[in-house]
């Protein structure tokens, strides 16, 4: 009997390692780091840049959603962080002008299978096109990763939606939503993104009561930490009037461990909005 007994906590033991052998542990953030601006004087990104390179390896982000992007600044992301490789073109022409929604991730960890981008947009494949009732144009980027040790897929995409239109808000969430069941089905997907709106929008209700489950990170992590807002405009934004309007979404697959949105330090600014990083499992 005690041998039997033995023989099955070794099974047991053996299961049990083989099944963490297969969770993959990473962590992404949604970060608008505010397009490179000499209006900005000392607040410009040329001052700020480096910060926003050690933030990144200091909290040990693996994915990252970048948000307003400029080409320059797309070019010193990669620069600026070894083992980092960024997917994404510009908006405006679909190579270089105008914001990316970048995508940059950790190559130690991930290998790309597949990227792109599409615009949010009636036309998703037309290049500079602007959608519904936007006022800009709009895109959303997106990777197909692979992680290197356990051979796990998941799409990660990244967005900026419009400051003005309604309906291209709601739109761009639903078409995120089918851009994702047509790309990777039912394995797991996380959006991050400056929505522009808060958590009582519609564009926030259509990307989490859709009949595609997707959930808010930050409400269903087990730990929650940091600020209650996104954006507050250099600091300039007085406390009581700053929202959340940046978010990362998860599908079921993905349990969220830790969200924290990182508030600002006055005296070493990273952007006008703070970074929401999580860490995640799949």
């Amino acid at each position: 009997m005690r041998k039997l007994i033995l023989m099955l906590l070794a099974v047991l033991s053996l299961a049990s390692c083989e099944q963490k052998d297969t969770i993959v542990n990473a962590r992404w953030v949604s970060f608008n780091i505010r397009n490179d601006n000499p209006a900005d004087s000392l607040n410009n990104w040329k001052y700020r840049k480096e910060r926003v390179a050690q933030f990144i390896k200091d909290y040990q982000i693996d994915v990252i959603g970048a948000q307003e992007v400029l080409h320059n600044q797309f070019l010193d992301m990669e620069q600026m962080l070894p083992g980092f490789k960024g997917v994404g073109v510009a908006g405006t022409d679909g190579k270089t002008e105008g914001g990316y929604c970048a995508v940059f991730y950790n190559t130690n960890k991930f290998d790309a299978l597949d990227s792109g981008t599409f615009r949010l947009a009636e036309k998703p494949d037309s290049i500079g096109m602007i959608g519904w009732d936007a006022d800009c144009v709009r895109i959303c980027t997106w990777a197909k990763l692979k992680e290197k040790k356990t051979g796990k897929i998941v799409m990660t995409l990244n967005t900026h939606l419009d400051h003005i239109g309604k309906e291209s808000r709601k739109q761009s969430a639903l078409l995120i939503i089918e851009k994702i069941k047509e790309i990777v089905g039912n394995q797991p997907a996380i959006v991050t993104g400056d929505f522009n709106v808060t958590d009582q929008s519609d564009a926030y209700a259509t990307m989490t009561t859709n009949e595609f489950v997707m959930k808010d990170a930050h409400k269903i992590a087990e730990k929650v930490t940091g600020v209650n807002y996104t954006f507050h405009g250099f600091t300039r934004v007085p406390q009581e009037r700053r929202k959340k309007i940046d978010f990362v979404f998860v599908t079921p697959q993905v349990r969220v461990l830790q969200s924290e949105v990182l508030g600002e330090n006055p005296e070493a600014i990273l952007s006008d909005h703070c970074p929401n990083w999580v860490e995640v499992e799949f």
